[in-house]
């Protein structure tokens, strides 16, 4: 069995709960505050010397960090990695504007507004910049699904995840998504997925069920 190194309430490690939650594989779940220091222990550090989470134990010595390559490596060979070359590098395109665009704006407003008691003060500066790049960010993201209701292109897959774990959290840092109908829609759509949990779902509960019976 897998073994998660996961901070509660933290979207990149949200991400990694979610894949595993959707694609039915049991885990253990070990919770990192990094709040506390803890993944900059001697002993976190020997499993990821980056100190960082999400990391997964895939067996005795063998540890997966960053968590799109997560992502990548739970989902590959199933129905949420599609096959041929252009649709995979389609979605590997998607993971890395998460990871470029995304992420470090609307994450980084995330933690510092939401996660870090007075980390609004502390980063005051960066605020303006990390709005407007993470309006931009959403804006390419709005744009693309006038035309597609995926970001799998086609259908839903682990870029949808990526970007959702992200995504979602905008509205809880004072990101105005109410122009952004598509991405609206899109994050219900995402929600009806099968084996859908939230951020705060725990692995010991039952996962909830939902209307959507396929991917598509």
């Amino acid at each position: 069995m897998y073994t998660l190194y996961s901070m509660h309430r933290g979207g990149n490690s949200y991400k990694a709960r979610l894949a595993l939650a959707m694609l039915d594989i049991p885990y253990h779940l070990v919770n990192i505050d990094i709040l506390r220091g803890e993944s900059r222990t001697p002993t976190f550090l020997a499993l990821n010397p980056s100190g960082q989470v999400p990391l997964l134990e895939v067996g005795p010595q063998h540890y997966i960090a960053e968590s799109n390559a997560i992502l990548w490596f739970l989902a590959d060979g199933g129905p949420l990695v599609p096959t041929d070359p252009v649709s995979r590098a389609q979605t590997l395109q998607w993971m890395f504007f998460e990871q470029h665009s995304l992420e470090p704006n609307i994450g980084s407003a995330y933690f510092w507004m939401v996660l870090v008691k007075g980390g609004r003060e502390l980063h005051a500066y960066s605020l303006e910049d990390w709005t407007e790049k993470g309006y931009r960010a959403l804006q390419v993201m709005d744009n693309h699904l006038k035309h597609h209701a995926y970001f799998g292109i086609d259908c839903f897959n682990i870029a949808d995840i990526a970007l959702y774990a992200t995504a979602h959290l905008a509205g809880e840092c004072e990101f105005d998504l109410s122009p952004f109908t598509n991405v609206r829609a899109w994050l219900k759509r995402v929600e009806r997925q099968p084996g859908f949990v939230t951020v705060d779902w725990r692995p010991e509960q039952p996962v909830p069920q939902h209307d959507a019976t396929v991917r598509a």
